[in-house]
């Protein structure tokens, strides 16, 4: 037995809990059922995501719109969530895919069933109505490092944290961020794409580790949420707050006091809130036989004027402009 079968048998415990009794009321309403499937559930970022489907519930009385996702950051966890909304029938998936080619099965299947497909971060999936994103994450990548590199006088030692190897846009934002270090010849790059699979804790360890194998290292550039909390508190520990750079995707509530101590240089973000209702918005119009258009206003901040092109299989990729860079003197402006 593989370690990911025997992951599969341990998500699929924890999956029915996370989903407790809720699948078996969702299938027996009337109206439409939108399952939102995020990565991970009980973290600030997927938190505030819910706030998105909440609202896009009480202001569309004519669907339901739920959230749910697994207990940790596992793949094989939130799949076997998503098997289990397909097999009951629900009638949309707004899924975020924690690794989109481990829910390329089970995504095809939804559609052959006529489930309509929504996902988000994963302009990868093949299997998909339309992937939606809040802003073009080549250019977001690109912006992170560019701060972290002006932060760092451009040069000296930096690395890199992802959620996980498999998560498609947080290696795109990584890969970004070391093209745009290449224009700057003293930068140099160790140890990179750490996995932190969402948890501030673990990654709070690792850039302990990392500190100490480099105790001259001047950056960091990370990217699941958590990541900025874990690393930022390793930096404030050790009385390097304002000496050390730190650069990553994260929220200005959780990361107010990391931020005001300068543990953490500057944040980069898009609301996870109009992220959930862009998702539901999308999979309500393709419900409904609507067309996705060039240039059209989703009712969405963020997504009043989206770019809709091909994507990369077979559904229509959807882009907005919600991308936000904030540090100590401007976060309060975002906060939730």
């Amino acid at each position: 037995m593989n370690s990911f079968t025997r992951r599969m048998m341990v998500g699929t415990a924890i999956a029915a809990v996370a989903l407790g009794g809720s699948i078996g009321a969702l299938v027996a309403q009337e109206k439409p059922v939108i399952a939102t499937v995020v990565k991970i559930s009980g973290i600030p970022w997927f938190d505030r995501m819910n706030t998105g489907v909440v609202a896009y519930q009480e202001a569309n009385a004519d669907v339901v719109a739920t959230q749910s996702g697994p207990a940790t950051a596992d793949s094989a966890q939130q799949l076997q969530i998503v098997n289990d909304l397909v097999a009951k029938g629900v009638n949309a998936l707004a899924v975020v895919p924690m690794d989109p080619a481990v829910l390329e099965g089970t995504l095809q299947r939804a559609m052959e069933r006529g489930i309509v497909v929504v996902t988000h971060e994963a302009d990868n999936q093949i299997n998909t109505n339309a992937n939606v994103e809040a802003f073009d994450n080549a250019d977001y990548g690109a912006a992170l490092n560019e701060r972290l590199a002006e932060c760092m006088g451009k040069e000296g030692k930096w690395t890199t944290f992802v959620g996980s190897l498999g998560s498609r846009t947080h290696m795109q934002w990584v890969g970004a961020g070391e093209e745009n270090a290449k224009k700057y010849a003293g930068m140099q790059l160790v140890d990179a794409n750490n996995e932190s699979f969402d948890d501030a804790n673990a990654t709070y360890e690792k850039a302990k580790e990392i500190l100490r194998k480099h105790p001259d290292i001047k950056g960091f550039q990370t990217s699941a949420g958590n990541d900025v909390l874990g690393v930022g508190r390793a930096i404030d520990e050790a009385g390097l707050s304002g000496k050390i750079c730190l650069v990553g995707t994260g929220l200005p509530n959780p990361s107010a006091d990391l931020l005001e101590s300068g543990a953490i240089t500057a944040i980069g973000f898009w609301d996870p809130q109009k992220a959930g209702m862009a998702m539901n918005t999308i999979a309500k119009l393709l419900l409904d036989k609507k067309e996705l258009t060039d240039g059209m206003d989703l009712g969405v901040p963020g997504y009043e004027k989206v770019t809709v092109k091909q994507g990369a299989g077979k559904g229509l990729l959807v882009v907005g402009n919600g991308m936000v860079l904030a540090d100590k003197a401007t976060y309060k402006d975002f906060l939730f």
